[in-house]
Order: structure tokens, then C-alpha cells, then sequence
């Protein structure tokens, strides 16, 4: 009974799959001739397609010239619009071209779904007028986005807290620092608002509560040895973030040394973004391979999608001393059947000076036999050789740096993992 109600349902799949198959087949022969325009024009220098006329509640306009001089062009299967109904993520691969350097692949991100993004116009429609369309120029100054322009000097916690996950608990600090680093005005570099546009500032508090990524790459830059991608610009609702390389998830099957080295890279991220000189520690609350890329040339893992990063600022915690501040916290294992689950508390990651989510979230999701993704599991350090399989001292650190037995053993086995792994890379150097 079982086996024929496998086989009806295979069928049904190769139906379905077909019919979707044949469907995509009479569209492209119905829509040839508007299917070749499109790939003859190029979408990226037109203002409608970018969304400029959305700004300033869009992500910012510091790239419009590059876009609208026809310097950055879609790559192949990008600019066929019939695709964008898998394109979900709305993310696209183009070709970046200046005089003296020749061409380069960046990405593009909208930062949401075209829902999200319909979603955002909607509620800025409704709080200016209490329905649901409008002209959103119009809108925008009876809306909390235009609630620091003036004579407002600085961007203060009360004014965002809460607002994403990178001010979920802000400090003077921290804001400064996105104010001072803001990419999108020709006057960066103060952290005082005065120094921005009216519309500038709507752009960043647009950003900060829609999808805080620009100014995570913008605050924390690869330039100064963050692990992040690199920031270029935007256009209307388009980014612009530099090319990293494939996706970690394509390394799931690479050779044993690689993935060994790949596994110290992750773990020496944890590390970075949880204790560094700065003091601020980045929590990463959205962990799965699609979010990490490897560069082809050097081998060194980015974090490609830094939607979802927590800021906790270490000198303010220690200064206003909240309940249990100063107690190690360990992040709870979660044994769920989906993939990429994390167990945390935002609220405990801004009242702790010393927490282990990163080392948690990099095990779990990544390294250890729990990972789980795309129909695998066994992690990233998944078969190691027999001779470290018998040893099973590595077995032992995943297990704990996971799910650990004893009170602070993360800390330890992250520590001692990091160790091991950096031993094992030089050896099969």
C-alpha cells in the first residue's frame, strides 16, 4: 500500500513538474519578441526599474550615475523578467565595467521581496493617510522616517530601539558609528544628522527599519578586515555589494583539507565577531551555508547576507551593569527537525558581556553532525579520514561546542575547536 502510494505521488511530481516545465515553454515562445528586447535593453539605466522614483524611501542614490550611465548591465538569464517569479530573494548577478579597470561581477539586492517591498509603501501610506496608496513623497514627512529631520543633531537609542535586529539595543555608540559611516551622502564622516539632507536621513531610517544590511557592510567594512562583503552603492531600491564567489554551501563535498580550512575560517569569525578590540560583539541570528560565500582566489569566507546581525555594545553593558551582566551565558541547544534553527534570547545577548551564540551557531548550523541542510546532514566536516575518525577527538569537540555536556564546555570547545582545526589545516597544507 505504501509503495503504490509512493508511485502515485511520483507521478503526480513528474506531472506537476512537467506541466510547469511546459507552461515556462509556451510563455517563452508566446512572448519571443518582447523576450529579445529584453535582452537588448538594459533594465539597469532605467529609473523605473530601479525604483528612483520611490526615494527617498528607497536605500539611497550614491551609485544612480554608474546605473543610469549604463556602467553595470545584468548578466544573461537576469534580464528575462519571466524568471523573476523564482528570483524570490530578488537578488541579481550583473557586470560592473569602468574605462580603466575593465569589467567585474558585483551583486544587486532590492534587500526584500517584492511583497515586502509593496508592503513597506503600504504602511507608510497608512500612517501618513490612513490608506493604503498614496503619493509616497507626500507621505513620507507625516511619518516616523521624517521624525529627525531639522534641527535634530544627533540619532539617538530612543529614536530606533527596537526598530531591527542592529538596534534592537542600541548604544550612542553604535549610532555614531552607522551616522558617521553612512555611505549614502557626500558629507560622511560626522556623526552629527545635521550634516545629512532631509532626505538622506529618511533614507537611512528607512534602511535601518526595513533591511539593516547596507549598513552593516557600511558600519563594520571588509576594509578594515570585518568579515563582510563589500559595500559599493545603491540606486533607488537597488544595492550594490561587491561579488564574494560561490556560495560555502558548494563546499559541502570538497576535498577533506578544504573543508577543514573552511571550518577554521567559520570558527575564526565566531570569534572575531564576538570579542575584538571595538567591543561590539555581532551576534548572528540567521546562520545556514546560503548566507556565507568563498572567494575563488584566496579561499577566505564572507558573510554574504548580514540581514539579521544583532549588535550588543560591551562597554555600555559593563558600564550600566544590568542583572547578570557578568555571567557567562550558554546558548540552549535546539534538537529541531528544520534546518538552521538557533535558540536564542535577544534580550540576554544585550545584557551579557560574555555569550557563546556565535560559537553555538556556527556548530550547530554548520560543523557538527547536526547541520542539517538541503536534504544532507553531517555538517561541513562531514567523513573525516579514518585516522581522525578513530582519534575522535574532533567528534568530541563538535559535539560539545553543539550541544555541550558540561557547565561552560562550549567556551571551551570552541576555544580547543579552533585550535584543532587551525592544526589540522597546517598539516594538510
Amino acid at each position: 500500500m505504501l509503495r503504490l502510494v509512493s508511485l502515485k505521488l511520483g507521478r503526480l511530481y513528474r506531472y506537476v513538474k512537467l506541466a510547469v516545465l511546459g507552461s515556462l515553454a509556451a510563455a517563452l515562445v508566446l512572448n519571443t519578441h518582447s523576450l529579445l528586447a529584453s535582452l537588448q535593453r538594459n533594465e539597469l539605466s532605467e529609473r523605473r526599474f530601479l525604483q528612483l522614483n520611490k526615494c527617498p524611501a528607497c536605500w539611497g542614490t550614491s551609485w544612480c550615475r554608474k546605473f543610469l550611465n549604463g556602467q553595470l548591465r545584468l548578466e544573461s538569464w537576469g534580464r528575462l523578467r519571466l524568471l523573476d517569479f523564482f528570483n524570490v530573494k530578488n537578488v541579481y548577478f550583473a557586470r560592473y565595467g569602468e574605462p580603466r579597470e575593465g569589467s567585474r561581477r558585483v551583486v544587486l539586492k532590492r534587500l526584500g521581496s517584492a511583497q515586502e517591498l509593496a508592503d513597506i509603501d503600504t504602511k507608510i501610506c497608512r500612517r501618513a493617510t490612513g490608506r493604503g496608496r498614496c503619493d509616497l513623497l507626500q507621505a513620507l514627512p507625516a511619518t516616523e522616517f521624517a521624525s529627525l529631520n531639522g534641527d535634530v543633531r544627533l540619532l539617538t537609542p530612543g529614536a530606533v530601539e527596537g526598530w531591527s535586529d542592529l538596534v534592537h539595543c542600541p548604544s550612542q555608540r553604535l549610532l555614531d558609528r552607522l551616522v558617521r559611516r553612512y555611505a549614502e551622502t557626500k558629507d560622511s564622516g560626522s556623526f552629527l544628522l545635521r550634516n545629512l539632507k532631509d532626505s538622506e536621513r529618511m533614507q537611512l531610517l528607512i534602511t535601518l527599519a526595513f533591511n539593516p544590511e547596507p549598513l552593516v557592510l557600511q558600519s563594520f567594512p571588509s576594509d578594515e578586515g570585518w568579515p563582510f562583503a563589500k559595500y559599493l552603492g545603491a540606486c533607488g531600491r537597488m544595492v550594490a555589494v561587491n561579488y564574494v564567489g560561490e556560495e560555502l554551501w558548494s563546499y559541502f563535498n570538497a576535498p577533506w583539507e578544504k573543508r577543514v580550512d573552511l571550518a577554521w575560517q567559520l570558527m575564526e569569525i565566531a570569534e572575531q565577531l564576538t570579542n575584538n578590540d571595538f567591543e561590539f560583539a555581532l551576534y548572528l541570528l540567521d546562520v545556514s551555508f546560503d548566507n556565507f560565500a568563498v572567494g575563488p582566489r584566496d579561499g577566505k569566507v564572507i558573510i554574504v547576507d548580514a540581514e539579521n546581525v544583532l549588535v550588543a555594545d560591551k562597554r555600555l553593558i559593563r558600564q550600566n551593569k544590568p542583572e547578570n551582566w557578568d555571567v557567562w551565558y550558554e546558548s540552549k541547544f535546539d534538537d529541531c527537525d528544520k534546518e538552521a534553527c538557533l535558540s536564542f534570547s535577544k534580550e540576554i545577548l544585550c545584557a551579557r558581556v560574555t555569550v557563546d551564540h556565535n560559537y553555538y551557531a556556527v556548530c550547530q548550523n554548520l560543523l557538527s553532525r547536526h547541520a542539517t541542510w538541503r536534504g544532507t546532514s553531517g555538517g561541513l566536516l562531514h567523513h573525516p579520514p579514518a585516522e581522525i575518525a578513530k582519534e575522535g577527538r574532533l567528534e568530541a569537540l563538535l559535539d560539545e561546542c553543539a550541544n555541550p555536556k558540561k557547565r561552560y564546555g562550549r567556551f571551551q570547545a570552541a576555544k580547543e575547536l579552533r585550535e584543532y582545526l587551525a592544526q589540522l589545516s597546517n598539516n594538510v597544507r
